[in-house]
């Protein structure tokens, strides 16, 4: 038998400086210690359906008779017996850093190392094992969310991978963005089956790109008053950043943001001057939305003008009666685009190479960059169905 414990990180040889930046993507490890057997064996089938990429526990006949395509993580205390772990029944052993003194066991597996920050001294040891061991699991006590930064820039551009125990879904949530990145992975406990389901959907969530195209502009019309909105976030944009905005579904305008500078007012690098009210825009999801119905605290898709797409929060939305004009456009497919925005000279669409055209400079002809989804809308989801907008 092998005894393990508290591992003295001073005393390790540090994980190799790869010399580039941490991997971006996020992964997901499931806790099924302290499961009762019917909760556990839910989990773990739902685990392996969504290629959840690893299963912490701390029973190794358990742990051997999961498929390849997930990782096994024995968690061990300072009693486990390690005779019989080896790189055929287990990937990672996992160190209660909480145990009394020993070393890691004496096996080609990869280990890593259990560790509560709840003060100074617990978060300047986490900040040493985050560049000593190949993987570090953390428990913070605190709510802040301080310590997990301090955390994970000691880990920058170090082989180590950090793996943060999340409360929940919601906490899964917030601890993936922490300083951008945020921790590697995740590990939850959870208390259903649909837990699992959830974590993979936060864990592989990414914004894909949007196919643009370049709309043909056919017409510019005057049509009089009406109510605009424009939609402030809670980000700084892009000088080639905008929301996707239009009268019809089946084609937007990629409208731009207010960064580029303006004769008597500062820039609003935060917004749109979007459109008028009943304007669909492109949220995540390839869902759209009316502006109307737009809200603080809502999610909105920014797209850059090479496609490339994020999402960025709502911080309020401005409705307001404007002079109003009409811009109709044709697509590459042969259909007609339109799109209603304040008639005034400081709201702008892009073009193609993230030109900034300014609306009411725009005449037949003119070249401006939009998407063409190919499915109608129904209640803001895409649906195949027969739809005549005009």
């Amino acid at each position: 038998m092998t005894d393990v414990s508290d591992i003295v990180t001073d005393s390790i040889t540090p994980v190799a400086d790869t010399g580039v930046s941490r991997r971006e993507e996020h992964f997901a490890w499931i806790d099924v210690r302290g499961l009762d057997d019917d909760l556990r064996d839910a989990v773990m089938q739902a685990a392996i359906h969504q290629r959840i990429d690893g299963i912490v526990s701390d029973d190794l006949m358990l742990l051997s008779d999961l498929p390849p395509t997930i990782r096994r993580v024995l968690a061990i205390g300072a009693d486990t017996a390690t005779d019989e772990v080896t790189e055929h029944t287990v990937d990672v052993i996992l160190i209660d850093a909480a145990a009394s003194a020993a070393t890691p066991p004496a096996v080609s597996t990869e280990w890593g190392t259990q560790l509560v920050v709840s003060d100074a001294r617990t978060l300047h040891h986490a900040c040493d094992a985050v560049r000593a061991v190949p993987w570090t699991v953390l428990t913070f006590t605190d709510p802040t969310k301080i310590p997990l930064e301090i955390v994970i820039a000691a880990a920058e551009n170090s082989g180590g991978r950090t793996i943060t125990v999340v409360n929940d879904i919601t906490d899964a949530e917030i601890v993936k963005l922490v300083l951008e990145h945020g921790s590697d992975g995740l590990l939850l406990s959870p208390s259903s089956a649909d837990d699992v389901v959830t974590l993979a959907r936060v864990v592989a969530h990414r914004d894909e790109p949007v196919s643009l195209v370049e709309l043909t502009v056919t017409g510019v019309e005057h049509i009089g008053m009406g109510d605009r909105a424009c939609i402030d976030t809670c980000s700084l944009l892009e000088t080639d950043e905008g929301c996707l905005i239009g009268s019809f579904a089946s084609g937007m305008f990629l409208s731009c943001s207010e960064t580029h500078p303006l004769p008597y007012m500062p820039t609003r690098p935060f917004r749109w001057n979007a459109g008028a009210v009943h304007s669909y825009v492109l949220v995540p999801d390839n869902r759209t939305r009316y502006v109307s119905e737009l809200r603080a605290g809502q999610p909105i898709l920014a797209v850059r003008s090479d496609g490339t797409a994020r999402e960025v929060r709502i911080g309020r939305v401005k409705i307001e009666r404007r002079p109003l004009l009409s811009i109709t456009a044709t697509a590459p497919n042969g259909a007609t685009v339109n799109v209603i925005t304040q008639d005034d000279w400081h709201v702008r669409l892009l073009g193609p190479g993230g030109t900034v055209n300014n609306v009411t400079e725009l005449k037949a002809g003119d070249r401006l960059l939009g998407c063409v989804p190919v499915e109608s809308r129904h209640v803001g989801l895409p649906i195949t169905e027969f739809c005549d907008e005009r």
